[in-house]
């Protein structure tokens, strides 16, 4: 038995050993402290104190993760984590209003008895409150991945497909989708046990339990204590055989008693590598929702949106800059706008087009077109992968593909038949001239080949503004 304190510095003890040399884990989490401790009906609350937003940013969207792995090998029973801004003092935090004196006097640290399946404490979401439905801007990119996910939210496991697997790049709100499914369901039917987990801590939480003879009560958690499983990162799975045999086990158990499944990765099934071939059957069995880098409309409504949420004000000028350069991710998106808020905070400036070019200077040339942006675009247009593009295979969707990146690098890029050639494996230039007089010949009478050429024209455009 341990009290509070003792214990969230056993915690923080355990992450700082190891990851030693990690300097911005030092400067954004040594001033978080735990500040409360709730009981509630979905199991033990955490409430970790952070001095500001950007505080609660950073840790939400780089170690949260490992926060609750932490905790969860300290404390090994139903537990949420939630981050509080409380001021430049966390420890001046008001804990008294938000706890009962006997949950201020110890924390049980050795292992409970497991209680019975359906009690009503065996939740243990760890869910992200502000990750909502309503606070997810939808455009083109992501409309199809949105509406999936509210319709299973709204019936889960009841005729919906199973698994909903949500894939696309890292940073373009997958992890978002998952908490609003989560949350929504939460609200909605506050009955339902659900089970919200990175594919990392399910790796880790099994090889633990298989080191303590604890595989028992790691089925019950995950099989008999849940009703949804949200997973993220399901790519990481594809790193051990062992784990894979429990997940696809697990995965079985769901589907058979028609619960529901939600997984986000950031590659197809087909594309995880060491992936099981009936783990890549099952997760193939329901729908599959794929999310792009939003258009330059949608990126700037983003902003707008998140700016709101900040009390910033934004010149347009600011947000179109912004928006122009932030062409990665949704995460590099806000992050941009965030060093724009702090540094203007910090400086005592007010937030312009000059200052923002100064904050974000290293970032301008990311708004310049490469031949490797439009290789991406491509493969991604034509589900290919870039090292096909630059191969000599000759399957017909190959060539094509191959045949209109050629063209569009030619056009937008002025680059000459030489380098493009060396740029697609070292293709000779008259191959390359063959290519460009293809694409310009069939674009006026193939429709498929001109709408394809649209549609890139229009994601070039979104990542060069002009």
């Amino acid at each position: 038995m341990q009290n509070a304190h003792d214990f969230w510095n056993q915690v923080k003890e355990n992450l700082k050993s190891k990851n030693l040399n990690n300097k911005p884990l030092q400067m954004w989490f040594e001033p978080t402290n735990l500040v409360g401790v709730e009981d509630r009906s979905t199991g033990r609350c955490f409430i970790l104190g952070v001095p500001t937003e950007l505080h609660k940013y950073w840790i939400s969207q780089n170690l949260l993760d490992r926060i609750c792995s932490e905790i969860s090998a300290l404390f090994q029973n139903p537990f949420q984590l939630e981050l509080m801004v409380t001021g430049e003092n966390a420890n001046a935090a008001p804990i008294q209003q938000t706890l009962s004196p006997d949950v201020l006097e110890e924390i049980p640290l050795t292992t409970p008895e497991p209680a019975a399946p359906n009690a009503s404490n065996n939740n243990r979401d760890l869910l992200n409150t502000d990750y909502t439905f309503s606070t997810f801007v939808v455009g083109r990119n992501n409309e199809f991945a949105h509406a999936a996910s509210f319709s299973i939210a709204e019936n889960p496991g009841k005729n919906n497909p199973n698994p909903l697997f949500i894939c696309g790049p890292t940073g373009m709100g997958k992890t978002h989708l998952l908490n609003a499914v989560g949350n929504h369901i939460r609200t909605k039917l506050p009955h339902f046990k659900i089970m919200y987990v990175s594919a990392e801590r399910f790796l880790n939480e099994w090889i633990s339990s298989i080191r303590r003879k604890e595989m028992d009560k790691f089925r019950l958690r995950y099989r008999e204590r849940c009703d949804v499983l949200l997973m993220d990162d399901v790519q990481i799975l594809g790193r051990g055989e062992g784990v894979q045999e429990e997940f696809f086990h697990t995965l079985n158990d769901f589907f058979e008693k028609g619960q529901q499944v939600v997984v986000a990765s950031d590659r197809m099934p087909r594309d995880i590598k060491g992936l099981e071939d009936r783990i890549r059957t099952r997760l193939e069995w329901g729908l599959i929702a794929d999310i792009q880098m939003p258009e330059i409309e949608t990126r700037v409504a983003i902003l707008r949106y998140k700016a709101e949420r900040k009390n910033m004000f934004l010149p347009n000028d600011v947000v179109a800059y912004i928006a122009r350069i932030s062409k990665r991710s949704i995460r590099e998106l806000e992050g941009n706008l965030n060093k724009v808020k702090m540094f203007s905070e910090l400086q005592g400036l007010p937030i312009n087009l000059e200052l923002t070019q100064r904050v974000l200077a290293t970032h301008d040339d990311i708004a310049t077109l490469s031949i490797d942006d439009i290789q991406k675009l491509v493969a991604d247009h034509f589900k290919v992968r870039i090292p096909d593009l630059k191969s000599s295979t000759r399957t017909k969707p190959l060539v094509t593909a191959r045949q209109m990146a050629m063209y569009l690098v030619k056009k937008h890029l002025e680059k000459s038949l030489v380098d493009i050639g060396r740029s697609f494996g070292g293709k000779d230039h008259t191959t390359v001239m063959n290519a460009l007089r293809r694409i310009e010949d069939q674009q006026h009478k193939d429709s498929e080949i001109k709408r394809a050429l649209e549609e890139l024209e229009v994601r070039i455009h979104n990542i060069t503004g002009v």
